[in-house]
């Protein structure tokens, strides 16, 4: 059996639409009717007249159209998590809530801020706190609007891209649990970071500069702080692409961010800043098999891996998204 050609047959039979992440594997990602980074997907599938969304990506992508359009059925091809969402959690969420009450900071006078890269569950405790969601691309502008509240900034859960973004605004940061008293912190970040974004070293930035004179450095603000000081241009994952796609072709670049997405920007004079593949390996979970038989669930009237999101958390979490989008 061809599963290219059987996944066309039944996408072109069933009242589906397939999106994929850019992380994805090429072989999945040519199959997709729609792609692009997190929200941007969520986004386009919740506007489409599908009644089945097949998403190819991590869970809470899949949430994040059940957030946006609760009456869409939504399906992961693949049940996997992204690593940096599954170190929070609202009991985690809590806890350093409780934290910061332990240095006087009361709840009142904080205003949580989450990346998207979280859970619906996250999400609506975020919300239901007054806070609101950020995209790596917009977070300059909800953290810049959430500084008026004249509250505190707790930002979850990527402590790199909170403390990026303090030091492209002049604030100070700290990582709550690093020692550093929070009082003394604009921006205060809970202690996670995404796997792959990590691999990538200030020393591997020196390398390419010694070895390629003139080679533009492009990273995302996933990366580690050193990382990121040292680059050439710092941006989202549709903001690197666009940046790249508008180099001129003998511009050699290196790149910080996922394999897969790099390695399909441009033919001639694009690396990777990193000695190892940097791959993301829940994104790489998902196979043409996995899609198929998600696909062929539908036609047999019994659906797999549909994302289910409560009634409670969809609201709250809708809050908090829509709070971003007000802004952004």
């Amino acid at each position: 059996m061809d599963l290219k050609e059987e996944i066309k047959r039944l996408k072109q039979k069933l009242d589906v639409t397939v999106v994929a992440h850019f992380y994805q594997k090429d072989e999945v990602f040519e199959l997709a009717d729609i792609v692009g980074d997190s929200l941007e997907l969520a986004r386009k599938a919740s506007q489409t007249n599908s009644e089945y969304i097949v998403f190819c990506g991590v869970g809470f992508m899949g949430q994040s159209v059940k957030i946006i359009a609760p009456e869409k059925r939504v399906l992961m091809s693949k049940v996997a998590c992204c690593s940096m969402a599954r170190m929070i959690d609202v009991a985690y969420f809590d806890e350093n809530l409780a934290k910061l009450n332990s240095y006087g900071i009361k709840n009142e006078d904080i205003l949580p801020i989450t990346y998207i890269n979280s859970s619906a569950e996250v999400k609506a405790r975020v919300g239901q706190m007054g806070g609101l969601v950020c995209t790596s691309s917009n977070a300059f502008k909800i953290i810049e609007q959430g500084l008026k509240s004249g509250k505190k900034i707790f930002f979850v859960p990527d402590r790199c891209l909170g403390q990026n973004f303090a030091i492209k605004m002049g604030l100070k940061s700290c990582v709550l649990g690093d020692g550093t008293n929070p009082n003394d912190a604009d921006i205060i970040c809970y202690d996670g970071f995404c796997a792959v974004h990590q691999l990538f070293t200030p020393e591997d930035i020196d390398f390419y500069r010694s070895k390629y004179p003139g080679i533009i450095v492009a990273v995302h603000p996933e990366c580690d702080v050193k990382v990121v000081e040292k680059a050439d241009f710092v941006g989202s994952t549709s903001q690197l692409i666009q940046y790249i796609k508008s180099l001129p072709e003998d511009q050699k670049v290196v790149v910080g961010t996922e394999y897969n997405m790099v390695n399909r920007l441009r033919e001639k004079n694009t690396y990777i800043l990193s000695s190892t593949k940097p791959e993301c390996p829940t994104m790489n979970e998902t196979t043409l098999q996995d899609l198929y038989d998600t696909l062929k669930s539908i036609e047999d009237g019994k659906p797999t891996n549909e994302v289910f999101v409560s009634e409670d958390v969809v609201h709250w979490a809708k809050i908090a998204l829509q709070r971003m989008f007000e802004i952004s």
